[in-house]
């Protein structure tokens, strides 16, 4: 079979998010609208004109992990560590029952290690560099939690880490796409991010795309008129990938859909007068998966709650699906964006919702009628979901789309 008839599934989802911790709670809290938005509370945030963010409450690491790692992992890796175990456990998959070679991490990353950064950046300037811990070296890294889950369940095989902002966590699962077909057994992908910290939030705010509202129910409103902005948040998504003859074989408890088709562009140069990429990366991923616009059932949405990069993305859905209105949502309007982590929880999502016939709503927003999007709002939407659309677009113009479609 060549590389392209491989068919490529998803058998378990390790979920960690501001409004559950596990898939489960988290489709709990996201079918009836529950947020995980609010003040920050990792610090103080009064001298910052954005406070909010979507913070994972309930997570102790102690209760998870063992003590030896606690002392040379971030915060992200701590939680994408615990995500991974979820995730083989939801898969019924034990690592270390097989093939070290045959089984890699492929993960993305928007901004690496920072809380723990910035712990040690502090030791350095107020005790000296003898304070400094050597793990500094390497758990400040983008490639962390790829490495770190490759060592904790002995995966040799292909590994690495995408590093491309919020579109990363569809590259990342792409790229896991790729190596299943050439004929890895098992990918560990998908993306964790964690950076509410004073260091982090910094940096975050350099983008001048934060909300600076106080009001959580209003801070966060993509496709609304009133929309200024995004609510960053922490957490994500992991997913154990396998090819689908294989999973069968294996009798795998359960399949939840195949990653079906896979695009991604650049947008152009500011100025250049060229049109941005999404509408691209969208037709490229239907194209990828042989699937028609007619096909495709809930578009997960990007939105960046920007009123230009909201218009740009609602004409691309448009142009894309034509007259046909697709009912399109935004969950992450209760967990705000969480970067490299926010595609793959919006992917485990979809195949929540291709599972349970329901279309989860996107809160607090009132749908712009410029837009002439069916947005699902307030509420879920009981409906057939065969197939899905996840959009994603990072900072610097990256723009990654992906079919999921549930196997028959």
């Amino acid at each position: 079979m060549s590389e392209s008839g491989v068919r490529v599934v998803v058998t378990g989802l390790g979920v960690v998010a501001p409004n559950g911790l596990g898939a489960e709670a988290y489709w709990a809290a996201t079918r009836k609208g529950t947020s995980g938005i609010g003040r920050i509370s990792r610090f103080v945030p009064d001298r910052y004109p954005a406070r909010l963010a979507g913070e994972i409450d309930g997570f102790t690491a102690e209760e998870h992990l063992p003590g030896r790692l606690l002392p040379q992992t971030d915060r992200m890796t701590q939680l994408a560590l615990v995500a991974a175990d979820w995730a083989f456990r939801d898969a019924a998959v034990r690592p270390s029952e097989l093939p070290e070679f045959e089984m890699g991490v492929i993960t993305a990353s928007s901004s690496g290690g920072f809380e723990f950064g910035q712990r040690e950046l502090q030791a350095l300037w107020s005790k000296g560099g003898r304070y400094v811990s050597a793990y500094q070296s390497f758990a400040w890294f983008y490639a962390v939690n790829s490495g770190q889950i490759s060592i904790r369940n002995g995966m040799r095989g292909p590994s690495g880490v995408v590093v491309s902002d919020q579109a990363g966590g569809l590259d990342a699962v792409a790229q896991a796409r790729r190596q299943i077909r050439k004929g890895t057994r098992l990918v560990m992908s998908g993306a964790v991010d964690a950076s509410i910290c004073p260091w982090g939030w910094v940096a975050q705010m350099a983008s001048n795309r934060l909300s600076t509202t106080h009001d959580p129910e209003r801070a966060y409103l993509p496709f609304d008129g009133s929309a200024h902005g995004h609510v960053p948040g922490e957490g994500g998504a992991l997913l154990v990938l396998e090819e689908l003859e294989q999973a069968r074989a294996r009798s795998a408890d359960q399949i939840y859909g195949e990653i079906a088709g896979y695009g991604a562009t650049l947008d152009p140069r500011p100025g250049s007068g060229r049109p941005p990429g999404l509408r691209k990366a969208v037709e490229l991923a239907l194209a990828d998966a042989g699937t028609l616009p007619r096909d495709i059932d809930v578009v997960f949405a990007d939105g960046a709650a920007i009123l230009e990069l909201d218009r740009i993305e609602a004409e691309a859905i448009n142009g894309v699906f034509g007259e046909r209105t697709v009912p399109v949502t935004v969950p992450k309007t209760m967990t705000g964006r969480l970067y490299s982590g926010a595609a793959p929880l919006d992917l485990a999502a979809a195949f929540l919702a291709m599972r349970d016939g329901v279309i989860p709503p996107s809160i607090g927003i009132t749908p712009s009628p410029g837009h002439a999007l069916d947005l699902v709002v307030g509420h879920e939407r009981t409906a057939p979901v065969r197939s899905a659309l996840v959009i994603a677009r990072g900072h610097g113009g990256f723009n990654s789309a992906t079919v999921v479609r549930a196997v028959e």
